[in-house]
């Protein structure tokens, strides 16, 4: 059976992902890892469940993680920030600025590549730096 929970992919199938496509996914971990840390501290009702989340998955919310994870990166993982930041995506929300979501861009494409990677152990280990710094 195909796990699906952790997919991973190869290095060709990585290096075919465009930095949107590393973001879609980091996009989705990192909403995952914080709609999992808020039900387990005990938000109890849906509403301030999704609440909480969107205030925390938003892209400010995403461009301040991103600030906080920049000085702890790898090389290898600073380029693939690098990348993610200079997406073009098609068009930018009004909740934010440019600069805003062109962090959040890089931060998600990070979370998303790791993911891939099958480097769960450094997905943790930054999101808890954001949450630590929350």
């Amino acid at each position: 059976m195909q796990d699906y929970l952790h997919h991973t992919l190869d290095k060709p199938a990585m290096d075919a992902l465009s930095a949107l496509g590393l973001a879609h996914i980091g996009d989705a971990v990192y909403e995952l890892l914080t709609r999992a840390r808020l039900a387990a501290d005990g938000s109890t009702t849906a509403k301030n469940l999704h609440k909480k989340t969107i205030a925390l998955v938003c892209a400010p919310a995403q461009a301040r993680a991103a600030k906080v994870l920049l000085p702890l990166l790898t090389e290898e993982e600073s380029a693939v920030f690098r990348h993610g930041r200079n997406a073009k995506p098609g068009s930018v929300p009004k909740s934010c600025t440019h600069g805003e979501y062109s962090l959040a861009t890089a931060l998600e494409a990070l979370f998303g590549w790791l993911y891939l990677r099958g480097d769960y152990d450094r997905v943790n280990a930054l999101y808890d730096a954001v949450v630590h710094a929350e």
